[in-house]
């Protein structure tokens, strides 16, 4: 999985130095060609790199594993890779608190994280984006009583837009608020200091059920579980609906449901699924009470136009509130639903037909996924909108970090 996902990447990474050819995502819907691609093998070496290209006006952006859809990080200027920086720094077992590169994948540090005791609280259905990445878009999982990934970082090391090297903790929470989902817009993470759990295993199953079963029955699966989502076929209209619990949990019956399979593994190894196929993805995060009622809205909408061209499924998952500004899940338990359609095939016009009745229910988009939202649009949907803005300001005033797009998305001059 990991090498074709990089055959996508045709750029050649040198030392201090690149040859840049153009970049593709792990889906093939965003193309660009930076003048230079570098990935520094320190911190200082990064300082030094940003400190130029603020000197000479250049844009800078960084790169994690290209699974985002997102032009976040398109730029003509300087494209960073932080593949040098993916190694464990520090650990606290009887804390359960780690240090760690910004570089590394989720993937990795879960392998890193099991021999030590320890895991992440959650992990989203794929783990093979970078830790920096995957905290900067609101990556989540599901789970009514988990929060976003980002909801771990408690602190680390970035980069600013001067090329100075800063520290931010809890003690300033304004900060670490707004770096916890950053979209690469303050500086360029380079360490990340995280609040982990004990290492755990979890007994995952999946059931299939008809759809309306399945919804008259989810809000008493989401408060039963420790994590459950559901995935609907619109050519079928039946549902897989998937669990994952303590191994000391009680065992769930589904009256309506037929059990397809179970395993029992490490939180790390049994959380993510591995994606042969690729796949174009939008996803909105609405209000937990309004969740299930715009699913069926988009179930009708589906059926009635897209079922003839769409048959990739629909994912529903549930997470906890958090404190990141500007966080899918800010301030409001949250429901997410998930679009996917091949990426060999047409997904514009499918998206841009159901984002309507995402938005009626106040959605806000994920930010490493497709939708057509810009700043006007996105500030009334976060209330530390301005906080965030004032935090960018003060870490990059000369806009270093900021691509076109990003521009746009933030409202940027």
């Amino acid at each position: 999985y990991r090498r074709r996902a990089y055959r996508r990447v045709r750029t050649q990474y040198l030392k201090g130095r690149a040859v840049a050819q153009e970049w593709v995502n792990w889906s093939g819907s965003l193309r660009f060609t930076p003048e230079r691609c570098v990935a520094p093998e320190s911190e200082e070496a990064l300082a030094a790199l940003v400190g130029q290209a603020a000197s000479s006006g250049q844009t800078v952006r960084v790169v994690g594993s290209g699974h985002s859809s997102s032009p976040l990080v398109a730029t003509a200027g300087l494209l960073v890779s932080l593949r040098a920086l993916r190694s464990l720094i520090s650990h606290d077992q009887e804390r359960c608190q780690v240090t760690i590169g910004a570089g590394i994948t989720l993937h990795e540090a879960g392998k890193v994280l099991l021999p030590l005791g320890m895991a992440f609280a959650n992990l989203g259905d794929i783990d093979r984006q970078t830790i920096a990445g995957a905290f900067s878009t609101g990556t989540h999982g599901t789970g009514l009583s988990l929060p976003p990934l980002a909801a771990q970082l408690i602190g680390g090391r970035l980069v600013t837009g001067a090329g100075e090297v800063v520290a931010f903790d809890a003690r300033d929470p304004a900060v670490l608020n707004a770096v916890r989902v950053s979209l690469g817009a303050l500086g360029v993470l380079t360490e990340l200091q995280l609040q982990l759990v004990p290492a755990h295993k979890l007994r995952k199953r999946t059931w299939c059920a008809g759809i309306e079963e399945c919804l008259e029955h989810f809000a008493a699966l989401a408060l039963a579980h420790r994590h459950v989502d559901f995935y609907w076929y619109p050519r079928s209209d039946e549902v897989k609906i998937r669990t994952m619990d303590p191994l000391d949990a009680a065992p769930a019956t589904f009256p309506f449901a037929r059990l397809l399979r179970e395993e029992v593994g490490w939180s790390s190894e049994i959380t993510p699924n591995v994606r042969e196929l690729r796949f174009e993805e939008m996803e909105y995060a609405l209000p937990v009470e309004h969740g299930l009622a715009c699913f069926r809205e988009v179930r009708q909408r589906i059926k009635a136009r897209w079922r003839h061209l769409v048959g990739w499924r629909v994912l529903y998952r549930t997470i906890a509130a958090d404190d990141a500004l500007l966080s899918l899940a800010h301030g409001r338990a949250t429901a997410t639903i998930s679009l996917h359609q091949n990426a060999t095939l047409p997904f514009r016009e499918f998206f841009a037909d159901v984002e309507p009745l995402l938005r009626a229910y106040g959605g806000r988009p994920h930010w490493g996924k497709q939708h057509t939202l810009r700043a006007g649009q996105l500030r009334p949907l976060y209330p530390g909108w301005n906080r965030f803005l004032d935090v960018r300001q003060h870490l990059d005033p000369g806009g270093v970090f900021l691509n076109g797009p990003l521009r746009e998305l933030l409202g940027v001059a």
